[in-house]
């Protein structure tokens, strides 16, 4: 809970701010993060690095619920570092944080929940960021456990009057609008695109990240590349004409995670997609490729006539600056920190002014996205076996 909200306020306007005001400011959007995780380690505690240094004008970082690291896992791994940057993010930027949605008083100025926890705690999240008089709520990947409770968080958001984005980051990516444009003036041109994290290969580090992401590769890692298939390449369940797994290059394992519980996933795959409508796209995903991204362009003859990286040479300085300043970070926030601020910045500003949100996937991208992962998955796993 927030066991002073007053004490909290005061002390709010009891510090100087750096990169940013205490409190959202008209025109600002004043956001909410929702499952912050560890320093270092969490997708949401990246995403409120970037907004308190700043970097998204239109997002002021108000509140910050972590119910997990401010309760019973202070004391757990991660739980000491967090609240080290709790205190010191209190001290720098008023921020307030608390262990409840139900604790926020009322908005001040438009509201908008990021929503960055376990994909199982979503649906209650969400429902309570409603409850709490959001105007927006920005969800990340997949946005729900299940098809069937996604749609009822799509359905339950309509019937308030609440806007819903999603994280899909790669929506709005350099490399994956250079390489439609590409695609687009080749003949019979085939487009892959390879999403890449750098775990360990052993049987220690995958079994970690099976456990922590035990929705499976499809509904986590690679569902940015199944929402870019959705968005842009007409891939909807009804319209799958075929799907084929690369087997040479794709691998499935059950391993034990921490808690000593197995789990089967992928930790690399491939496909390729048909469409009833006549389109052709592939997919690649691997756990241990590396730290960059990239799609491929092909002629009708099978020939690499494009590639482009994520990182590209140009975001490579940003890669190494903030590599430096955040030395044991995940490596992938790095790569695709421009599009994470551009993303949140879009989805701020229209919390905040009503602008359209450009390129950023709705809630019914990604309910049909993972419809489609729902319906990949025990395909491509049974042709693994």
């Amino acid at each position: 809970m927030f066991s002073s909200r007053l004490a909290s306020f005061v002390s709010r306007s009891a510090v100087r701010p750096t990169a940013r005001a205490f409190a959202a400011s008209p025109g600002q959007a004043e956001v909410v993060l929702v499952g912050c995780g560890a320093p270092n380690r969490g997708m949401g505690w990246y995403h409120a690095v970037q907004m308190l240094e700043g970097r998204c004008p239109s997002a002021s970082l108000d509140y910050i619920i972590e119910p997990w690291f401010l309760g019973p896992g202070a004391t757990s791994p991660g739980g000491p570092e967090f609240n080290e940057w709790a205190e010191e993010s209190k001290k720098a930027h008023g921020t307030v944080f608390g262990t409840s949605i139900k604790d926020l008083p009322p908005p001040k100025e438009p509201r908008c929940a990021l929503i960055s926890g376990r994909t199982a705690d979503n649906p209650r999240l969400f429902a309570e960021c409603i409850e709490a008089g959001c105007k927006t709520i920005f969800l990340e990947k997949p946005g729900a456990p299940t098809v069937a409770e996604l749609q009822k968080m799509k359905d339950d958001a309509e019937a308030a009057g609440v806007g819903v984005l999603m994280g899909y980051n790669k929506n709005v990516c350099k490399y994956v609008r250079k390489t439609r444009e590409f695609a687009e003036t080749v003949p019979g041109s085939h487009v892959t695109f390879v999403s890449n994290n750098a775990y360990e290969n052993t049987p220690e580090s995958l079994g970690e990240c099976f456990e922590r992401n035990a929705e499976g590769m499809l509904k986590n890692m690679a569902i940015h590349e199944l929402a870019l298939l959705v968005s842009f390449y007409d891939v909807t369940v009804e319209n799958i004409a075929s799907v084929t797994a690369d087997k040479e290059f794709s691998s499935m394992q059950t391993l034990p995670g921490p808690s000593g519980k197995e789990f089967t996933d992928f930790d690399k795959i491939k496909f390729t997609i048909k469409t009833k409508t006549g389109k052709e796209v592939s997919v690649a995903a691997d756990r241990c490729g590396g730290t960059d991204s990239y799609a491929t362009v092909t002629d009708a003859t099978g020939k690499e006539v494009f590639r482009y990286w994520m990182p590209d040479d140009e975001d490579k300085a940003t890669v190494q600056k903030l590599q430096a300043k955040y030395p044991t970070a995940m490596p992938y926030f790095f790569t695709q920190d421009p599009d994470y601020v551009t993303v949140k910045e879009r989805v701020a500003k229209y919390t905040a002014t009503g602008d359209e949100a450009e390129g950023v996937a709705t809630i019914g991208i990604a309910v049909e996205t993972l419809r489609v992962a729902e319906y990949l998955t025990p395909t491509l796993m049974d042709q693994l076996k």
